[in-house]
């Protein structure tokens, strides 16, 4: 194999992400509101189009005709429905067979199983170690950020996906595996062993001066739920400042991020969504009475990682001018997507419509930018520092 030229450019840790993934934990999930859009999508969907399938046969037959080699059928239609699906162009809208539905549904759930605990994502043509998670084999191995992901049990993985690079870090509790970075431009090899990883949606933490720091990590169907179980906590202890940590969330349930919002808007619109389908603006509210943090000094943490149902919080926190937004400017994902269950347990996962914030912007392409642009290095992360918190602990 030829010597690889692996050259590291300094960049911002929440910046010029292609699809971040959280190995062994979440990746970018789409905030769907599926209920919505179940009426009249259904008969969209199932509606027959005039496309001439036999060319598709005939392509079919000319290979089963000429191969020389085995068929299996049932492949073939697998990676059919994958291309037609892939050939709309729309990074959002996918087909997932009954395997791929099953880990997608686990991921947005945070059923992850065992790994080893790092967070990755694609910085300059390589997957990269954005973080490593606390009390994990990874970090505790000596893993750092900033590590590109070179080979998994010796064989070469840097020119996979994310996602595939995240599958084989995947195996079971107890099981062994190699993994191989370049740090530095010098190889490094670390032998883990996995272990089951504890991915809560969302917890709290406390600070000084009375501030309480809420972390979410996804937008799941219980997060609504589990952060407004801190509230009486939060508020007995005399907190004057809230720090809502999405860094690096990549999203999951609207009705999610609506329940988070009710805790600082009462009753106010909060989403707009518009789609071909439907001639009607259907707009989403928060929920009434629930704004115990209404009157409270908050500040929203994100990076480029911070996507989705995570941008329409930090977008309705901004329009209200409820938040002060710290760090690097949001992924840009305006769009929802519907999941439509198909046979045998396989699903599609279709963009539906767009949204907008409750002042009508679309962030879409570009994102949220913050009131205070402050960035983490990889650096940062590895000496324990955190200058965006620093940040919004001091405003």
């Amino acid at each position: 194999m030829a010597k690889i030229d692996w050259k590291a450019k300094k960049v911002k840790l929440g910046s010029a992400i292609v699809g971040a993934t959280i190995t062994l934990v979440i990746g970018i999930f789409i905030g769907n509101s599926w209920s919505t859009y179940a009426p009249y999508l259904g008969g969209k969907f199932t509606q027959r189009t005039s496309i001439y399938w036999n060319e598709l046969n005939e392509v079919y037959d000319t290979l089963v005709s000429n191969y020389d080699g085995e068929i299996d059928k049932s492949t073939i239609i697998d990676g059919a429905k994958h291309g037609l699906v892939e050939a709309v162009g729309d990074t959002y809208t996918v087909y997932m067979n009954k395997e791929e539905t099953s880990e997608f549904n686990d991921y947005l759930h945070g059923d992850v199983g065992a790994g080893i605990g790092v967070e990755m994502g694609l910085r300059d043509g390589y997957t990269r170690v954005l973080r490593t998670l606390p009390d994990n084999p990874a970090r505790e191995a000596g893993i750092l950020a900033g590590d590109i992901i070179y080979k998994v049990d010796d064989q070469d993985v840097y020119d996979w996906s994310t996602e595939d690079i995240a599958k084989v870090l995947r195996g079971a509790e107890g099981s062994n595996v190699k993994l191989t970075v370049v740090r530095d431009g010098k190889e490094k090899s670390f032998e883990l062993t996995r272990e089951t990883i504890n991915n809560v949606s969302a917890y709290v933490d406390y600070k000084k001066n009375n501030t309480a720091v809420i972390t979410i990590t996804r937008f799941d169907t219980d997060t609504g739920e589990l952060v407004q179980s801190f509230t009486d906590e939060i508020l007995s202890k005399g907190t004057k400042k809230i720090i809502l940590d999405l860094r690096s969330n990549g999203g999951g349930y609207v009705s999610a991020a609506r329940d988070i919002l009710s805790l600082w808007l009462d009753g106010e619109k909060v989403l707009i969504q518009k789609s071909k389908f439907s001639s009607v603006d259907d707009i989403t509210y928060s929920l009434r009475n629930k704004a115990l943090f209404a009157n409270i000094k908050t500040v929203v943490l994100v990076n480029g990682n911070t996507a989705s149902a995570s941008e329409i919080v930090t977008g309705a926190l901004k329009d209200y001018n409820k938040a002060t937004v710290v760090g690097e400017t949001t992924y840009g994902k305006g769009v929802v997507q519907a999941m439509l269950d198909l046979s045998g347990g396989t699903t599609l996962k279709v963009t539906s419509a767009h949204w907008y914030t409750p002042l009508g912007n679309t962030i879409n392409g570009t994102g949220i930018s913050p009131d205070y642009e402050v960035v983490n290095t990889y650096d940062d992360v590895n000496h324990s520092r955190d200058p965006q918190m620093d940040k919004a602990l001091e405003i």
